[in-house]
């Protein structure tokens, strides 16, 4: 655990810092045993909604409506920003009929908000409110009110957003998720709108980064070392590996360089006349169309392989994973894998 040169355990500024996260974890936990009705409205009349989640707030409020419009959009619920104060100077444009509006005011009465209600109630299909005030305007204007209930926030003069913004984003997830699902949004679902950064690597599928068609090196395993070598001279991306495949195209074996470079290092080299069966790897590692590349990864990591054959449902190759390849992509998954032979 990393420790602050000087903070001793009975720091009164650790007991402070305890203290605001129970005071937000207490919260927390009221406001999910308060969840009910109103919450299951939300969720139905945004799961039905054909347009769009329009999120709006104005402040602390606008920041924790960003941040919901962006996990609503990541788990399969479009949605997107407007913020308050810029909506009353012509952002209400954006706003359209098929729209359900998610309005986000812990007092119920932030006055750029409480100004945009009706024109909202007259562009979009549906005003749902977050708020923490039932009787608060927010409350009444709105279709469906999600009321959090009384809240402490957690800074020493109980007047910055903290407690109440932390229960705004907890409930935004809460309708996120289970919207998501709702609509039986999965790992390919989210891969597809995360395509970059660390975790869209990780989510990828092994044909975003296999070799394929020209770049592969396939041969009959019924040649000789000598033919199957002439025959992959010109290929234009360097493969280290041959996959051999019998007279139904399927996968038997892999020939990697390394393997002939050892033929001639054990004096072996008369066999370059022979069928490369005799000295392919037998029922090489694979893996099949569609998986993930962090399961490729994981293969090449701990079986120390520089290349994996990707095969189809018929165990035919159509694509390989080169270590090589992979390496700039996500090196911290990769950087075990040392240049071996593949492995049975």
């Amino acid at each position: 655990m990393t420790t602050i040169p000087g903070a001793a355990p009975t720091d009164p500024r650790l007991d402070q810092a305890r203290q605001v996260l129970r005071t937000e974890a207490a919260a927390l936990q009221a406001i999910a045993d308060r969840l009910g009705s109103s919450f299951l409205a939300a969720v139905d009349a945004i799961y039905r909604c054909t347009g769009r989640v329009c999120l709006t707030g104005t402040g602390k409020s606008a920041d924790v409506a960003q941040k919901i419009a962006g996990t609503f959009n990541s788990t399969g619920t479009r949605a997107y920003l407007l913020d308050a104060t810029r909506a009353v100077h012509g952002d209400l444009g954006m706003v359209a009929p098929d729209d359900v509006v998610l309005a986000l005011s812990h007092s119920g009465e932030s006055e750029e908000v409480v100004r945009i209600l009706r024109p909202l109630r007259q562009l979009a299909s549906l005003l749902i409110g977050l708020t923490s005030n039932p009787t608060g305007t927010l409350a009444r204007e709105a279709d469906i009110a999600i009321v959090l209930g009384p809240l402490t926030e957690a800074d020493p003069l109980g007047l910055a957003p903290s407690t109440s913004t932390t229960a705004m984003i907890a409930v935004g997830d809460a309708l996120a998720f289970v919207l998501s699902r709702q609509r039986a949004f999965n790992h390919e679902d989210f891969a597809r709108y995360h395509p970059a950064g660390s975790l869209g690597r990780k989510l990828m599928k092994v044909e975003a980064i296999m070799r394929r068609g020209s770049d592969l090196r396939i041969a009959s395993a019924a040649k000789t070392v000598r033919e199957v070598f002439a025959q992959s001279v010109g290929h234009l991306r360097r493969s280290g590996a041959v996959m051999l495949v019998d007279d139904q195209g399927k996968l038997v074996g892999l020939f990697t360089d390394s393997d002939l470079a050892r033929l001639f290092e054990q004096r072996r080299d008369h066999l370059l006349d022979e069928p490369i069966s005799r000295v392919m790897t037998q029922r090489p590692l694979t893996i099949r169309a569609g998986s993930r590349l962090l399961d490729a990864l994981d293969i090449l990591r701990s079986r120390k392989i520089s290349e994996l054959p990707v095969v189809d449902d018929e165990h035919r190759p159509i694509g390989l994973i080169d270590i090589t390849d992979v390496l700039g992509l996500m090196p911290e998954a990769a950087a075990d894998a040392g240049p071996c032979r593949a492995a049975a």
